[in-house]
């Protein structure tokens, strides 16, 4: 059962929202990453200090409320003795698997790069890139997946009934039937 109370309705569109804003920075950010892995590592390091400037607080204030609004949703769900919809936990699933993958990987470089210089990044710059630009990928990828399932969720539709198992016998024929005049039953 969808949950349809206010506060299921208004965590619903708070986590589309956050979600989708969250998914499009990333998707952003992937595609800056990518565009600079023609350039050298002087550049590279200039434009990693220029997006470390502010683009962490834009993940923060997508992602935690994202988090926050996905795992109201369930718990509304939950209360309301509904079943939770698989769509909704498999986004909350993602999203903290999210949140995990940049605190252990990206974070940790994050802070690393803030310290290099961009006349002298240290030798093994492109590794390093690689490492961030892999994890990156994993975490763009698993937020669109997460958006998808919060957008099917949330269109489908609640009145959908599940198909009712076939009976065990089929049902009698009527007394005055041709059926059941030729064989019976």
């Amino acid at each position: 059962m969808v949950p349809n109370n206010p506060v299921a309705r208004v965590a619903r569109g708070a986590g589309l929202l956050f979600t989708g804003v969250f998914t499009g920075f990333l998707i952003a950010v992937l595609v800056l990453e990518l565009s600079l892995r023609g350039f050298d590592r002087h550049v590279y390091t200039q434009v990693r200090h220029v997006e470390l400037d502010s683009l962490d607080k834009l993940a923060v204030v997508t992602l935690l409320p994202a988090l926050i609004t996905t795992a109201v949703l369930l718990a509304s769900a939950f209360r309301q003795g509904g079943r939770t919809s698989w769509r909704t936990l498999t986004a909350l699933a993602l999203l903290l698997a999210i949140l995990a993958l940049t605190l252990v990987i990206n974070m940790p470089i994050n802070a690393d790069q803030l310290d290099w210089s961009v006349q002298a990044p240290p030798a093994d710059w492109a590794s390093v890139r690689d490492r961030w630009q892999i994890a990156h990928g994993v975490r763009t990828g698993a937020a669109v997946l997460a958006f998808g399932a919060l957008i099917a969720d949330a269109t489908r539709d609640p009145h959908q009934a599940t198909p009712a198992a076939p009976p065990d016998e089929l049902p009698a024929a009527p007394e005055d039937s041709p059926l059941r005049r030729r064989t019976g039953r």
